[in-house]
């Protein structure tokens, strides 16, 4: 694997950005409209809470770490669609890159521009809200790579769904985070939810990370042994997610499929 041809991909992505306003910006505005509309719910909510308890810190706190999720995701889309959107797909691969170059390529890039969307929305949180989290460097260190993992594969399956159905397919990938988010706790723990739901919570890694991260933002201890599974169980997604795009990869090679993001019709 050459880290060249993942740097091409990632400073065609960035220039893209730098030439294009319009793109810069729905990096940083998705992210600020969320703080806002979640900042303010839990100011209002907070003229009802007692003095121990602080909905910006569990409710808005919770909702930056939620950012990983549809920041990566949807940045990863993103820049696979970019190629499929200005019918350069197939010129990506006639040039001598790997497949794993290439989604290295696409991680970066996404990985870049969701740290500089989570971190405004971070200064945009203290600023506007007194955001502030507990000094729990390590904690928030594993918690924050968990999330990036998920939705790293996240990504790479919303990809796959595209790269098998065709560019039409988009839109049953930008709503996976939405569908994902009732199920995880995000906002409120996973036992106000129906049993069936339950199931399939617990085996959804960013379920460990809320449980654990709402309770260390309620001055709780740290719930290591949860944001262990879910470290474990994010690494086991991702490594499935790999395989079965590696597998539609080839299907799309083979069939010719792949032809059709070079299409006019697209």
């Amino acid at each position: 694997m050459h880290f060249r041809a993942s740097y091409a991909i990632f400073l065609r992505y960035w220039y893209l950005l730098m030439s294009t306003p319009q793109r810069l910006i729905q990096v940083f505005i998705w992210s600020v409209f969320d703080i806002v509309l979640w900042g303010l719910v839990t100011k209002y909510l907070n003229t009802f809470a007692s003095a121990e308890f602080n909905f910006t810190t569990v409710l808005l706190g919770s909702l930056l770490f939620w950012q990983f999720i549809t920041r990566i995701q949807q940045g990863y889309i993103m820049v696979f669609l970019e190629d499929s959107w200005t019918r350069n797909f197939l010129n990506v691969f006639a040039s001598p890159i790997r497949i794993s170059e290439y989604v290295a390529g696409i991680v970066a890039s996404s990985a870049f521009t969701s740290a500089v969307a989570i971190s405004f929305a971070a200064v945009v949180s203290a600023l506007a809200f007194g955001l502030t989290l507990p000094p729990l460097i390590v904690p928030f260190i594993v918690i924050s790579l968990i999330l990036v993992i998920f939705a790293i594969t996240l990504g790479i399956l919303s990809t796959t769904i595209i790269l098998r159905l065709g560019s039409s397919a988009e839109w049953f990938a930008w709503p996976v985070p939405a569908v994902i988010q009732p199920l995880v706790g995000v906002f409120y723990p996973i036992s106000v939810l129906p049993g069936w739901a339950q199931a399939v919570a617990l085996v959804l890694p960013p379920t460990y990370v809320f449980e654990s991260l709402r309770e260390a933002l309620a001055g709780g201890p740290i719930a290591w042994e949860g944001l262990a599974v879910g470290l474990g169980l994010s690494l086991l997604y991702l490594t499935i997610a790999a395989w079965i795009f590696m597998r539609t990869y080839r299907w799309a090679i083979r069939a010719g499929a792949i032809s059709r993001f070079g299409s006019e019709s697209f």
